[in-house]
């Protein structure tokens, strides 16, 4: 049976947080745009982001203080071009989106400004602290009113499809009601956040897979820094980790230990307001000496030295999950610990998102840009997303207009049905992998490392990879070509599929991670070797890989 199909779009956009959202909103309005996300279009870490988007607007600061932050903060890795670029475009890309409808809260007439970790001057706008989800809200809203962008919910990205012989981008294989079936355009924007996920203690949401690096990965791109992975300091020690933002500490908060004693100056002159690698690293230390089971263990984030009022303008919502798990943040101190935040590493791109595969570009934190380091400075993520995503705005000068051919879009369609017994068992071991990894991976490349470690657990990532490869779910989904579609068969397909398409994912970016951080033999930023507890100058460096060459790459200072 065949079935005739054509392509729909001129660029895909595979996720919708604040940089999938954003980019498809800059690119031209006459290009048919395939917006994908694996849930809904609330959904993403950005609509989680609490703490605010950072910009040098005041009279008092100006781009190149920015710029001298960030590169401190980035411990001699961020990519001194990047940096500026990112720091000169940020009022610009500020203005963009109060246009659009952002409303950042205001002091009087002027935009109100906060001090978080690491910045020598206040200049973090916020929203409350739900900014994320004032600029998802507003960009999903807009996004919504464009003719010219078709917004493809609870579709999963599986892979990329390049040309045999020129090796262009020129669409995906999607999973969407049930089928499989390849999206043919003239580029492909991956914009799929990050790879929390891998981590047994995350702030990111379910969502964080780390699929777009993990589809790059496969497919040949130059991926870079990926052993860099922050790790951020007051998660809510309470299921979901939720993420106590680093403003509270800028606004006042102290972090105690059990005694009530403020321990962070104990390990850095900046105490609370040390970078965020620092004082991760602080609690972390500080709960080995002093407690039985890390597992459990947690500081205290007291925020009482900040006026009451104060707390119920600026942190309504972290009032709210809080008093859901009985903690009055008026009255007593807030159980934290650390918990992996965000990834610096990612797809290597130029400051035009272009990655080294024509027609496949990157946006976003799943882009390794050059901005962040090897730790990135506080709310600078969020701005990365609009400076960048404004980028995609001259496409039309990257991309080639695929010439389609009829014979492209002739599609056999196949289907995959296992007997009952067989599927139980495919799924038993999928379901036991993606509960042990990020176990794994939390305790061999967490906030602490050390060669042994990461070699056992490479060893035991690459069995199960062998383990999974050998399913017939795995054979069949991995044969599928571009001239094929694929019905499956299976009970609760949907969550089935994610299930193993993430599984893939998260093993694929686990094993780069524990790669990576075994390869850089000294400590940096978020990357902390007890076996090599201490920077080391030849390693000024960015660690490279492709397929499974790794390699060092001279810093652009």
């Amino acid at each position: 049976m065949t079935t005739n199909s054509k392509s729909e779009f001129d660029i895909i956009v595979v996720g919708a947080g604040a940089a999938g959202l954003y980019t498809a909103l800059c690119i031209p309005a006459d290009l048919k745009i395939g917006l994908i996300t694996k849930e809904t279009l609330s959904l993403s870490a950005s609509d989680w982001a609490q703490g605010g988007i950072a910009a040098a607007i005041s009279p008092q600061d100006s781009p190149s203080f920015h710029v001298e932050d960030t590169m401190w903060a980035g411990v001699g890795l961020c990519d001194r071009e990047a940096v500026e670029f990112l720091a000169n475009k940020a009022s610009s890309c500020i203005q963009s989106l109060i246009e659009l409808g952002v409303a950042f809260d205001r002091r009087g007439n002027e935009l109100a400004l906060t001090l978080e970790a690491a910045h020598s001057h206040n200049r973090v706008l916020h929203s409350a602290d739900t900014t994320g989800r004032e600029v998802i809200t507003t960009l999903t809203n807009q996004v919504l009113q464009r003719p010219n962008i078709q917004v493809i919910q609870q579709a999963l990205a599986l892979n990329l499809w390049l040309e045999p012989e020129t090796k262009r981008c020129q669409g995906i294989s999607l999973f969407y009601q049930g089928r499989v079936t390849w999206v043919k355009a003239s580029a492909v924007v991956l914009a799929t956040g990050g790879g929390g996920q891998v981590f047994a203690q995350t702030t990111n949401p379910a969502v964080s897979t780390g699929d777009g690096v993990a589809m790059a990965w496969r497919v040949g791109a130059i991926l870079r820094d990926l052993e860099f992975v922050q790790f951020h300091p007051t998660a809510l020690t309470k299921p979901g980790r939720f993420l106590i933002s680093e403003a509270v500490r800028g606004e006042g908060a102290y972090l105690i230990d059990r005694e009530g004693r403020r321990f962070a100056f104990d390990y850095h002159p900046s105490g609370e307001l040390a970078p965020r690698d620092v004082v991760s690293r602080a609690i972390f230390t500080h709960l080995q000496r002093t407690s039985e089971d890390l597992a459990t263990a947690s500081v205290w984030l007291d925020m009482r030295p900040i006026p009451a009022e104060k707390i119920r303008h600026r942190f309504p919502n972290i009032i709210k999950v809080c008093q859901h798990w009985g903690i009055d943040v008026f009255s007593e101190p807030v159980p934290v610990a650390p918990a992996a935040h965000y990834w610096m590493g990612g797809i290597v791109t130029d400051l035009a998102n272009r990655t080294n595969i024509p027609g496949l570009f990157a946006v976003g934190e799943t882009a390794s840009t050059g901005v962040h380091g090897a730790n990135r400075l506080a709310s600078n993520s969020l701005l990365e997303c609009i400076v960048f995503g404004a980028q995609m705005g001259q496409v039309k000068n990257d991309i080639k207009k695929n010439e389609l051919q009829e014979s492209d879009f002739i599609l056999h369609s196949l289907s995959f049905t296992p007997s009952n017994s067989e599927w139980v068992s495919q799924q038993e071991c999928l379901e036991e992998v993606r509960q042990k990894l990020p176990r794994l991976v939390w305790e061999n490349a967490g906030i602490c490392r050390e060669q042994s470690g990461m070699e056992a657990a490479i060893a035991t990532v690459e069995s199960w990879q062998r383990e999974i490869a050998t399913l017939s779910i795995s054979k069949f989904l991995k044969s599928l070509q571009p001239t094929q579609s694929a019905t499956l068969n299976l009970p609760d397909v949907e969550r089935q599929i994610r299930l193993w398409a993430e599984t893939n994912n998260l093993l694929d970016i686990g094993y780069l991670i524990l790669k990576s951080a075994a390869f850089r033999t000294e400590s940096r930023g978020g990357h902390y070797r007890c076996d090599y507890p201490h920077s080391d100058p030849s390693w000024q460096v960015h660690t490279l890989v492709q397929h499974d060459k790794w390699w060092k790459s001279s810093v652009i200072q």
